[in-house]
């Protein structure tokens, strides 16, 4: 309750608290829609999908409501985004290299050491601000019936393995489990490695039989999926901030009024701060638990992130070259530039 008072506490993008809402009549029938997480609480994701949801609910008189699902109960990303194209499901929080398949300029925000710190981060992926129109206009040129509500931070992503890695040359030969996005194996296979593509709902199992030595995640994920039972290993590469994304199905949008669809947007806006602010929180609260409820457990390396970051800089443009999204690229830069 402390840490939810302290996020309510903070300035938000945006209120709705003073719209005059003539459909929230406690009589009409609620509509529910159903938001889908990939992974298990405590988890940034899941903070902002419940403080969403609560929200929702609140401002709208109960008549808007939604309910999580989290730990990939509604399936895998992408059988989900699949699903939102229909409608079935209607909302997701997850990270964008997920949704490379379907939209292969994320592929740009899976670029290792692409923003330097937290309020570059912020400042590049602001609401409504130039990058968020440009992917809702891929969403639109792409026809998957998407509708993207906002960006938020995840934490930063680290590896993790069965052995110390501490420098390029324990990475090599590695088999490095990661997620469907080839820019994130073509990295991970520049530094050495050997990628290995493993579903999140399977990598527990992956590392645990030897299908995979090594992985990377977000510091929140590693504990909650209990990766350090096989991947005792941390090393604190920050080599992404992990970008995570709230996307809507637009069919499920289109079945509500107009002014449920202001109160949704502004309300999943205000929920992405949540959620970047729980992101930021939660990398530090996981790093305290690690050096001291997990001492012994889990052994924590700082590696030479400098030597990663140089292997990995000259990618950037081929990168993105490849997926078509120079553009991306270039407004990511020019965000940076104007911080």
């Amino acid at each position: 309750m402390l840490f939810r008072r302290r996020l309510l506490a903070a300035p938000l993008v945006a209120t709705t608290a003073a719209l005059p809402l003539p459909f929230l009549s406690r009589a009409h029938a609620a509509t529910t829609l159903r938001l889908h997480t990939l992974v298990t609480s405590p988890h940034p994701y899941n903070t902002a999908a419940e403080w969403f949801g609560e929200e929702l609910a609140r401002r709208t008189n109960g008549a808007l409501r939604s309910t999580l699902f989290p730990s990939a109960q509604l399936g895998t990303d992408r059988a989900v985004l699949d699903e939102m194209r229909l409608g079935t499901i209607d909302l997701m929080i997850s990270t964008t290299n997920n949704a490379a398949a379907q939209l292969p300029a994320y592929n740009v925000f899976s670029l290792a050491y692409l923003f330097p710190d937290y309020q570059s981060f912020r400042r590049a992926l602001r609401p409504a601000g130039p990058i968020v129109q440009r992917i809702q206009a891929l969403y639109d040129e792409r026809r998957l019936g998407l509708v993207l509500l906002g960006f938020m931070l995840g934490g930063t992503r680290n590896l993790s393995a069965v052995r110390p890695v501490r420098n390029l040359e324990d990475l090599r030969g590695l088999k490095m489990r990661v997620p469907p996005s080839p820019a994130v194996a073509r990295q991970w296979q520049a530094l050495g490695t050997l990628p290995v593509t493993v579903n999140w709902a399977e990598v527990y199992t992956a590392v645990q039989t030897g299908v995979a030595q090594a992985l990377e995640s977000s510091l929140s994920g590693y504990l909650s999926e209990r990766f350090f039972e096989v991947a005792p290993h941390l090393s604190l590469t920050r080599h992404e901030i992990q970008v995570g994304h709230f996307t809507a199905s637009a069919r499920s949008l289109g079945r509500l009024a107009e002014p449920q669809r202001t109160v949704l947007r502004a309300v999943a806006a205000e929920a992405m701060e949540v959620g970047t602010r729980a992101g930021i929180e939660a990398d530090e609260t996981v790093l305290q638990r690690v050096r001291t409820e997990f001492a012994g457990r889990i052994h924590v390396h700082e590696p030479d992130r400098e030597a990663f970051a140089r292997v990995l800089a000259p990618l950037h443009e081929e990168l993105a070259s490849s997926y078509q999204a120079r553009d991306l690229l270039e407004l990511v830069r020019a965000a940076l530039r104007n911080a």
